[in-house]
């Protein structure tokens, strides 16, 4: 059994699902039925046979509308590694820091590239961090207080996928001084990413090594795969960047949230329209049944 879920940024009518229903019929999925997940905003179609073109026939038809279609087994995941900047939060942090040295512009520039996968991501950060040799320390905390906002829907999904079980993991190319205390008021079980070096109150231009990149997102996922005892199947990998592709490609889920073209290519699924509970609705799991986010 085949699950294609439909999920509405403004609103969806039942008509729209009948109509969405018969063009998986066509593409000869041989639907089954559908439900609501949410009235008027996520439904859920059931057909019996997986085909290639069952995305196809739904991605794009229905405006303001994100489409996730896989398997019903394993819909409910138990694992979540998720990626941080422009994804668990609205900013690069990187490029917020930089504005406080006055060289947003220079160092926004690389950092589009490398969420691209048109620069290699290690060689990048590192000359981005070379630029901010001598910003004050005290410009990181400012740089949290006043940037860096947390993206909508990230609370209730941690939380909610938290409160039901599952283990969640933030793995950020970025920054602790950014990812702890964001992974803590999210409520993710662990946080690991870049650590910058700072003497006498001053960033030294310089990371410690090794740096958190694309590998070490796909190892975590695959450590924590085997840590737990748990099917792969049962993962969900979210990012928006080059970056985030490994791991994407190798969760159970793979989704590109608001992703750089490379990686919503790649991915099962990308959410374009809709906040963070969209993968709360992939998963088959109602607002009524949401953490307080």
């Amino acid at each position: 059994m085949f699950i294609a879920t439909l999920i509405a940024a403004e609103s969806i009518a039942a008509g729209d699902i009948s109509a969405a229903a018969d063009r998986l019929d066509t593409a000869g999925c041989q639907v089954e039925g559908w439900t609501w997940i949410d009235e008027g905003r996520a439904a859920d179609i059931r057909f019996a046979e997986e085909v290639a073109a069952a995305r196809p026939a739904l991605e794009g038809v229905f405006a303001h509308t994100d489409v996730a279609v896989q398997p019903a087994a394993n819909r409910e995941k138990k694992l979540l590694v998720a990626d941080m900047d422009s994804t668990m939060i609205t900013v690069e942090c990187i490029d917020e820091l930089a504005d406080y040295a006055g060289i947003k512009r220079q160092i926004a520039e690389v950092t589009e590239r490398a969420m691209r996968g048109e620069l290699d991501f290690a060689s990048a950060l590192d000359a981005r961090v070379a630029l901010l040799e001598g910003l004050e320390e005290a410009a990181i905390q400012r740089c949290l207080d006043e940037r860096v906002k947390l993206m909508p829907g990230a609370k209730t999904l941690i939380q909610t996928m938290r409160a039901r079980g599952a283990t969640t993991i933030l793995v950020s190319g970025g920054f602790t001084r950014f990812a702890e205390p964001v992974g803590t008021e999210l409520g993710f079980h662990r946080m690991i990413a870049n650590r910058l070096l700072i003497e006498d109150g001053r960033l030294t231009g310089k990371v410690r090594k090794p740096i958190v990149d694309a590998t070490t997102k796909e190892v975590t996922l695959l450590s924590a795969i085997e840590e737990l005892g748990i099917d792969p199947a049962a993962t969900l990998a979210v990012g928006d960047g080059a970056n985030d592709l490994p791991m994407i490609r190798r969760a159970g889920l793979g989704v590109a949230y608001h992703a750089k073209p490379i990686v919503a290519a790649e991915a099962g699924v990308r959410i374009d329209h809709n906040d963070l509970t969209a993968l709360l609705y992939i998963q088959g799991i109602a607002p009524a049944d949401w953490a307080a986010g």
